[in-house]
């Protein structure tokens, strides 16, 4: 894998807790592994719970005698600019961070990046006007001050696919409405969260408002279960999500979860496949499929099925896979091994399950080393199929037939989960009432969009609350009545 040489990534030696760099408690490590060379890159230690005890200790004393949760949310603003700003100043940084660690295109991760300092300036504009408190009346006129108060201390809990933008949501909104927060990215993918600790560092943030401890499952575990944890914000695979569900409900913790999907993009009969085509060869397979709002559902006409495939298979067959470091590269590697054998079980499981593969399936020829899969589509996909129901978190996407606007509704809510979706039609109000017919937490009429400016999550097991928009700041705020009497 070629890369920028003058972006250095360097191996993490220390935790980020309590505003210094201290060093591990145990002599743990753990590797990062290169999805295009299949060898170890990285070293870097895994925090013990003692460290992990450490950052909850700092975050609680942060929390109960610091500045931060008192601050006016003027004050707080401030800070969060200057980590955005300390953010943009890092951005190719955090992009090759991304796709050496996942295999994302460096062409999809620097469009991408912007994200995470918009995330820290829109909460910063936000809390500038949010109300924190609303005066009230009662019916017999006495006065009622509604405020809406930082939760406590906070961890979050963040995937491999995204690493930045989905702990940044968690991070920025948290700090934005006055919480302290413990961080655990993925171990696969520490980077980008030593990234933001640098920026938080040097935009100084009061001690102990943001402590960063990378772990692996273990460490998860004893952070969930931790009695000083008030709330957790967790991304990642509805199994998990249920587990710190389960274990949060014994102190009753508060919880978001933003899980799984399987989101279907829904052509009625009248739509322009043409048109459709660009969003849908960006949507149904970024970084390799492994994006929980993926479009990997595809309902069409069965009056107009043969059409469509003549449209999006060709597309798909021209996909350039390779080097994620080659900016002409439109699909990498998965971002490990164990993605690449779930993947392949997968397109097995739809083979044996009667659909009809249409092309990919395979690993691409010259791709000997690496997670390499194809592109993979199958046609003639019925919503009971192994490979229509349970999320893939691969290139793979199924073609689901149907007869009418009825059936097509159906077949869209065929599933546990609740995410995303999209509705392709030439009539923006036709499309905008088949929407409203969805059971899905966001909805793109001609496309997909993502804005961190608006909400984001799902219904069912696609997870609970919502992130971006005043709805992430909502996560992150209790409600306080008082009566003046």
């Amino acid at each position: 894998m070629t890369r920028n040489p003058a972006i250095p990534l360097k191996a993490p030696e220390r935790f980020f807790i309590n505003g210094d760099w201290v060093r591990p408690r145990t002599p743990r490590m753990l590797d990062i592994v290169s999805p295009v060379t299949e060898e170890p890159i990285i070293r870097y230690p895994e925090a013990a719970p003692e460290d992990i005890d450490a950052a909850v200790a700092a975050a609680r004393d942060a929390f109960e005698h610091g500045p931060w949760p008192r601050m006016e949310p003027s004050e707080r603003a401030s800070y969060l600019r200057r980590v955005a700003a300390l953010i943009t100043n890092r951005l190719e940084e955090i992009a090759w961070a991304w796709t050496t660690q996942v295999g994302a295109p460096i062409s999809l991760t620097r469009k991408l990046v912007p994200q995470n300092a918009t995330l820290f300036r829109y909460y910063a504009d936000l809390i500038e006007t949010y109300p924190f408190r609303d005066d009230r009346r009662r019916a017999d006129g006495g006065a009622v001050r509604v405020l809406r108060e930082p939760v406590g201390v906070c961890a979050a809990i963040s995937p491999w696919n995204a690493p930045m933008v989905l702990l940044t949501y968690k991070i920025a909104a948290g700090l934005a409405a006055g919480c302290t927060m413990v961080a655990k990215p993925s171990p696969e993918t520490p980077l980008e969260a030593y990234i933001l600790a640098e920026c938080i560092e040097q935009a100084g943030l009061p001690r102990g408002v943001f402590n960063l401890v990378p772990s692996g499952r273990e460490g998860g575990d004893h952070l969930i279960r931790h009695p000083e944890i008030d709330k957790v914000g967790f991304t990642g695979s509805t199994e998990v999500g249920k587990h710190i569900m389960r274990v949060c409900a014994d102190r009753l913790a508060r919880v978001s979860l933003e899980l799984g999907g399987k989101s279907a993009a829904v052509l009625l009969p009248d739509a322009d496949f043409q048109q459709a085509l660009p969003s849908l060869m960006v949507y149904s397979m970024p970084i390799t499929g492994q994006v929980c709002f993926s479009l990997t559902r595809l309902l069409v006409p069965n009056a107009r099925k043969d059409e469509f495939l003549d449209t999006f298979l060709p597309a798909v067959r021209g996909l350039k896979v390779g080097d994620p470091a080659d900016p002409a590269t439109q699909m990498g590697p998965l971002a490990m091994a164990r993605q690449r054998e779930k993947v392949e079980g997968y397109i097995a499981a739809g083979r044996a399950g009667g659909a009809v593969l249409a092309c990919g399936g395979g690993r691409p020829r010259g791709l000997d080393k690496g997670f390499y899969v194809e592109p993979t589509v199958f046609s003639d996909v019925t919503p009971d199929m192994k490979i229509a129901r349970e999320e893939i978190f691969g290139p793979v996407v199924s073609v689901i037939g149907y007869d009418d606007e009825d059936d097509a509704a159906r077949k869209a809510n065929a599933t546990r989960y609740g995410l995303n979706g999209a509705v392709y039609s030439r009539d923006v109000e036709r499309a905008y009432r088949f929407a409203k017919r969805m059971k899905t937490g966001g909805l793109t009429i001609n496309g997909l969009i993502v804005d961190p400016e608006h909400p984001f999550g799902g219904y069912r097991e696609s997870g609970m609350g919502r992130e971006g928009g005043p709805e992430g700041l909502d996560n992150y705020l209790e409600v306080k009545t008082i009566h003046i009497a």
